[in-house]
């Protein structure tokens, strides 16, 4: 006997539709078991689908398990403001609500809703969890991976940032050369990686007068290219202000651009709490709703 389950897709960090990155919730997902979830993710084939269930935590709203087509990820970005949306459209959580928080795997992720709630289009904050460095990587070696000459890059060291999800950030000179690389072939990044086993997403960007132009390849997830990456933006900023990309003064606010290069033009906003980002730093964006569907299995 087949039963059905109403979802939406958002398109996330973007005011216009069938731009941002789109992204599947499933607002009431409790009778969906683990297995189910990811076939379905792999059926629907998009960066990440989310699945929401009750909070475990008393100090959370709602529980989010997040997949790839591939796997269920700790923490990712786009998805966490795109089910907030989902959460305050739908009334799960008040819709006036300017604060809440959402259990992922990661742990709670605070979500600010910025003050003009009642608009159909808020601004959706999310605080990026704690922060860590990882390995560095030669920074020729690093251009190659993504098909570009070494004269391509900046004078920088390619390294791993990561709030959950672990990605090399590999910075270059201008936004043609963004434009210009492409996704590392398999091999060429394990080679890369050498002892360093999680699964690593490539991020490549330019600073730019309003902060940064950027495209993400994570063909490990079993994504190739992400149009927008929340989870690897908060690290991008921490990552940018160790190297003096952008100013670490307490309440510096930029934009990371993403997805142009694919057609999905997406907007993230970063503002940055404390001196280097002591008090936190959070990644925001607005969501456009485009599908609701009911899936039969």
């Amino acid at each position: 006997m087949s039963r059905s389950y109403r979802y939406r897709v958002v398109d996330v960090f973007t005011e216009h539709a069938l731009e941002g990155n789109p992204l599947a919730v499933f607002p009431d997902a409790s009778a969906i078991d683990d297995d189910t979830m990811q076939r379905i993710a792999r059926e629907l084939n998009l960066s990440e689908t989310t699945f929401v269930q009750p909070a475990t935590r008393p100090d959370c709203d709602g529980r989010v398990r997040i997949f790839t087509p591939r796997f269920e990820m700790a923490f990712a970005g786009h998805p966490t403001v795109g089910t907030s949306f989902v959460l305050l459209d739908e009334g799960i959580v008040p819709r006036d609500s300017k604060r809440f928080t959402l259990e992922e795997k990661v742990g709670p992720v605070p979500i600010r809703v910025d003050a003009d709630a009642q608009q159909n289009n808020p601004m959706i904050w999310l605080r990026t969890p704690p922060i860590h460095s990882g390995p560095a990587f030669d920074r020729a070696a690093c251009a190659r991976l993504v098909g570009l000459d070494p004269t391509d890059a900046l004078d920088v060291t390619p390294q791993v940032f990561s709030a959950g999800n672990p990605n090399v950030f590999i910075p270059v000179r201008d936004k043609a050369a963004v434009d210009r690389s492409a996704v590392p072939d398999l091999r060429a990044l394990a080679e890369l990686k050498g002892g360093f086993s999680e699964p690593l997403c490539v991020f490549v960007f330019t600073p730019t007068r309003e902060g940064a132009y950027s495209r993400m390849f994570a063909p490990e997830h079993g994504v190739f290219e992400d149009p927008a990456t929340g989870s690897a933006t908060g690290p991008l900023a921490a990552f940018m202000m160790q190297n003096g990309l952008i100013s670490s003064a307490a309440g510096t606010r930029f934009v990371s651009e993403q997805g142009t290069k694919m057609g999905r033009r997406s907007l993230l906003h970063v503002e940055i709490a404390g001196e280097s980002g002591a008090g936190g730093i959070d990644v925001g964006g607005h969501v456009t709703p485009v599908i609701e569907a009911t899936l039969r299995i």
